[in-house]
């Protein structure tokens, strides 16, 4: 019993340390990449959908995005989008192709995105917490059912912290390394 719900613990904490992990790929440090802008939501078509799902992304050199959207109607919309992303991108449109300019990462746009950097390991942190917090619920269950001895809720307690602990710090590993690239000039 406590396995499966340790278990189950164990891959949403993973999961959160993933999503982490991938939203650091999101700051750049001067360098374009398609993975800065794919994922900005944009309000299109009486719904939200991910810019990659709506466009096509490329870098046509190491200093500019280049999007170009399958359908013009939504330009404007894409252009909001990417404004109020709090990337610090400013795109230009040429006909049916946005580009964005990356700009050189100034100090104070570096310390900017290393506060970004820590909100996203925050939220990292926050989603290992609540995975440890159902894991603890289902086990408080199981043991009240009497499906759970009062020693084994114990050690699965122990477990479920020593998850939670490796969880956060790989979280902190990954954020110390997304540091440093930022801090590097």
């Amino acid at each position: 019993m406590s396995k499966e719900i340790i278990d189950d613990m164990a891959q949403s904490m993973a999961k959160a340390v993933d999503h982490a992990v991938h939203e650091f790929s999101t700051l750049h440090t001067g360098k374009a990449s398609p993975s800065m802008v794919e994922n900005i939501m944009v309000e299109a078509y009486d719904s939200s959908m991910h810019l990659r799902d709506m466009a096509a992304i490329t870098t046509p050199d190491s200093r500019t995005i280049q999007i170009q959207p399958w359908d013009r109607s939504v330009i404007q919309p894409i252009e909001k989008a990417i404004q109020t992303s709090n990337l610090g991108l400013n795109p230009a449109t040429n006909g049916d192709i946005i580009r964005l300019p990356i700009p050189e990462l100034s100090g104070d746009r570096r310390n900017e995105l290393v506060k970004v950097a820590h909100r996203m390991a925050e939220d990292g942190r926050i989603s290992v917490r609540h995975a440890r917090k159902d894991a603890l619920d289902l086990l408080k269950e199981a043991k009240k059912d009497g499906d759970l001895s009062e020693d084994d809720f114990k050690l699965a307690e122990k477990e479920v912290q020593k998850n939670t602990d490796n969880h956060v710090s790989d979280i902190d590993n990954h954020m110390k390394g997304k540091e440093q690239e930022l801090q590097q000039i």
